[in-house]
């Protein structure tokens, strides 16, 4: 595993409780960090991380749905009731369903992509932002996805959503930079979960993208080495 140090630092990562989420914030504090755990599932989250619950040094929020504004600023309430500020917002909220051909896809299932992966990434920058801001610098790192750069068949909403972000990223980099807070986004290829190898038994996993692999280089674009990286859109496929 690469090397940082996060000590002194909070670090907000949301869909802690997520294949890739809870690696993210083990990593995050095996680095040191002071950690501030959001997911949907408040019992999830507790089990998944005992060690931290009671934790002065660290905050797991649970019950928190990202797709609401209200629940976005209670997220932002309790983090600056307890740190008074954010020095990285790591979104791992996202989701993908497979539908039919646009032309048979309901509204609601297009909504739902959206919601899930770009309403959620807006909605949570929005209510952080203000944290950073009041540490006088930071970092924010978004998922996107593969899927973000080239639509494909049966995925139209979730790609509309996923690119959404890369947008959604360069917007906030543009706007935060001069502030000293780095805005990118990473783009997963496959990434080896439990999930994907159930629905895909055949494929070579080891050309999948590991969960650590991914953490890594999300912890890169949050340390003080990607200090001259703004608004990039960061490949990370393995060998897919």
């Amino acid at each position: 595993m690469v090397s940082f140090d996060f000590t002194g630092k909070i670090v907000l990562v949301t869909g802690a409780t997520g294949a890739l989420g809870r690696v993210v914030a083990r990593q995050f504090h095996q680095a040191g960090a002071a950690l501030a755990l959001c997911a949907r599932d408040a019992t999830l989250l507790t089990q998944l991380f005992a060690d931290l619950a009671l934790s002065p040094e660290h905050l797991l929020v649970g019950g928190v749905d990202l797709r609401s504004p209200d629940d976005c600023q209670r997220l932002a309430e309790v983090v600056a009731n307890r740190f008074g500020k954010v020095d990285a917002l790591v979104n791992t909220v996202g989701g993908f369903t497979a539908g039919p051909p646009v032309h048979e896809t309901p509204v609601e299932a297009w909504e739902q992509m959206l919601a899930m992966n770009l309403h959620t990434a807006f909605l949570v920058s929005r209510a952080i932002v203000p944290l950073l801001l009041r540490a006088g610098g930071g970092a924010i790192v978004h998922v996107s996805g593969r899927a973000g750069l080239a639509g494909f068949a049966g995925g139209a909403g979730y790609s509309a959503a996923k690119a959404g972000v890369i947008r959604l990223t360069e917007a906030l980099s543009a706007e935060l930079k001069e502030h000293g807070i780095n805005v990118n986004c990473v783009l997963p290829g496959t990434i080896d979960t439990p999930s994907n190898r159930a629905a895909r038994p055949d494929a070579d996993f080891s050309r999948w993208v590991a969960p650590e692999a991914v953490g890594e280089v999300i912890m890169f674009l949050c340390s003080p080495a990607a200090r001259a990286i703004h608004g990039a859109a960061i490949p990370v496929y393995g060998l897919s």
